[in-house]
């Protein structure tokens, strides 16, 4: 599933290409008709993110509400003034990376009558497609695609909890797990209780952290609780900036810059069961199943 890193990227290549233009919307799978014709028209304002939701404001006062679940995706396309991400979501068929111009004479796209790029023929999954003067994007596969008053959307974001990229504030996230007994690699997990957290963050930051990841949530100091949520925020920032995760600090991926980490220097412990420890050297690194999702980590460096 799409951690929150990717919902955020999406929303801003989303206001970067179609905040502030009219927008063409369709269903070629029938699945969301009313909900496009309804948008068919409309100024898209601004996109933003909550955790794993999506959200984009329309000009009549509607809110477009995608979350992606664990097979949903955007593909986007479009001609030389249309800037943005190849593919964000999942599975990732290109990468999470900007598509520029390399310099390269390019074939004029194929324009409608109005101007605009004409995008191929949809496949017949796509859920949505939006249009815009210079470019489309494509969305399949997603749990969720609805239209919400403001009022709903407001009462979408009331039930996640805050979101360490929208510089919200940590209190809710701190009583919440400073009073339950559940593990606290479960808790961080919960999106009641941080937004956007998902399963690798979760077990990268635990072990940046040194903390077992089945210890209670409410046996972890605040201050330890605290770290956890600003250490999350970084990590989230540098997943924005990079459209990878990457978890290691420098000096365990000497010579290796962040954006040539992915994938071999990337984590930590995600998915390095049978490979020595970065930090302690030792084959300790294991994975274990916590409320239905794989857990990973190393039982040397988190006791």
């Amino acid at each position: 599933m799409p951690e929150g890193h990717s919902v955020h990227r999406l929303a801003r290549q989303f206001t970067d290409v179609f905040g502030g233009r009219r927008i063409r919307t369709t269903s070629p799978q029938g699945r969301f008709t009313e909900g496009a014709a309804r948008m068919d028209g409309q100024v898209l304002e601004a996109a933003r993110a909550h955790g794993k939701h999506f959200f984009a404001d329309l000009a009549d006062g509607h809110v477009l509400n995608v979350h992606l679940g664990m097979y949903g995706a955007w593909s986007f396309g479009g001609d030389e003034r249309f800037d943005a991400a190849s593919s964000i979501g999942a599975p990732r068929r290109i990468g999470e990376r900007e598509v520029h111009a390399d310099g390269a004479a390019a074939a004029e796209p194929d324009r409608d009558d109005d101007g605009w790029v004409l995008p191929p023929p949809p496949v017949p999954t796509v859920r949505l497609r939006v249009r815009a003067e210079h470019g489309w994007a494509d969305l399949i596969g997603a749990s969720t695609c609805r239209l919400l008053t403001p009022a709903e959307a407001s009462d979408v974001v009331a039930k996640l909890g805050p979101d360490p990229l929208n510089d919200d504030d940590p209190a809710p996230f701190l009583d919440l797990a400073g009073r339950t007994r559940r593990p606290i690699g479960t808790v961080l997990m919960d999106q009641a209780a941080v937004g956007g957290i998902g399963n690798i963050f979760r077990a990268e930051a635990l072990f940046r952290a040194g903390l077992d990841p089945w210890r209670p949530s409410n046996d972890v100091p605040r201050e330890v609780l605290r770290g956890l949520w600003s250490d999350n925020a970084e990590l989230m920032r540098e997943g924005v900036r990079l459209g990878r995760i990457v978890t290691t600090r420098p000096e365990h991926r000497p010579g290796v810059p962040a954006e040539q980490a992915w994938p071999e220097h990337a984590n930590y412990v995600y998915q390095r069961q049978g490979s020595p420890c970065l930090v302690c050297g030792q084959d300790a690194i294991v994975v274990e199943e916590m409320a239905a999702r794989k857990l990973y980590r190393c039982t040397v460096c988190q006791r």
